[in-house]
């Protein structure tokens, strides 16, 4: 799937501004149940781990990162930001936020992963192969080399991956307030 440019500059440009409302859209139409938050939650939780995992890899335009979570999928940060957005829906306990999210993740965050991709690719000539070894957005199951590198704290801190960490924790509290009133 490929997007125009100007399109991909612009939803890139407005990905921060759309996570705020979607933010709100959550307040607004969830729905949770105990239930609901007991498995939408882990699900969350899950896609936040490897947003985390894959930031303790990342020295963004210094080097590609081929360790960790890369290994598996060129784009574990926001293969984490699905799985994350997936289980906070479960959680909400609404089609509305569902198809949101959906759309959101097909109209904004697709464009900005090939934007993504295209900066890799001019930046560093070895990107092409590891596109060629390990798929986009789909973690690969089954063995994969050995880690060259370990996860850094430092670099999650450098990051700034405690954000989202801090919104998730902030949304599950909304999420668990509605759902246990």
């Amino acid at each position: 799937m490929s997007f125009p440019k100007p399109y991909a500059d612009t939803v890139a440009r407005l990905r921060v501004t759309v996570g705020f409302l979607l933010a709100g859209a959550f307040l607004w139409f969830s729905d949770p149940r105990p239930h609901s938050l007991a498995l939408g939650l882990p699900v969350a939780a899950l896609g936040l781990f490897l947003r985390a995992w894959a930031a303790g890899h990342l020295e963004k335009n210094l080097e590609l990162a081929q360790n960790g979570p890369y290994a598996r999928v060129r784009n574990p940060l926001y293969a984490g930001t699905l799985t994350a957005a997936a289980g906070l829906a479960i959680a909400a306990r609404s089609w509305i936020l569902t198809a949101v999210l959906a759309a959101t993740f097909l109209c904004v965050y697709l464009p900005v992963v090939e934007l993504e991709e295209q900066h890799l690719a001019r930046l560093f000539p070895e990107f092409q192969d590891y596109a060629q070894r390990v798929p986009r957005l789909i973690p690969r199951l089954g063995a994969v080399p050995a880690a060259g590198k370990r996860f850094r704290w430092a670099l999650y801190l450098r990051n700034r991956e405690y954000q989202a960490l801090a919104g998730f924790v902030a949304g599950a509290a909304v999420l668990a307030w509605k759902g246990l009133r």
